[in-house]
């Protein structure tokens, strides 16, 4: 058995969020809250026309007020 069996059952993309979950639960309080700052990311996108911007519209905003998630 190889040590990339993952790749046959997910991405690599969620092998990283697993292992990033894992060592950040693993610091204690101070430095895990930080990296949870860190690791907190907001989408937002706006339609340009004619050279003027349309308005911002925030992807998932129900995530950003979940409770427990620090807001960015």
């Amino acid at each position: 058995m190889s040590s990339a069996t993952w790749r046959g059952v997910f991405t690599y993309n969620k092998y990283a969020q697993i292992t990033a979950r894992a060592v950040r639960q693993s610091l204690n309080e101070t430095e895990r809250v930080a990296a949870e700052k860190r690791g907190t990311t907001a989408l937002r996108y706006q339609k340009w026309a004619s050279g003027a911007g349309g308005q911002q519209v925030l992807l998932n905003p129900e995530d950003e007020k979940a409770p427990g998630r620090p807001a960015a």
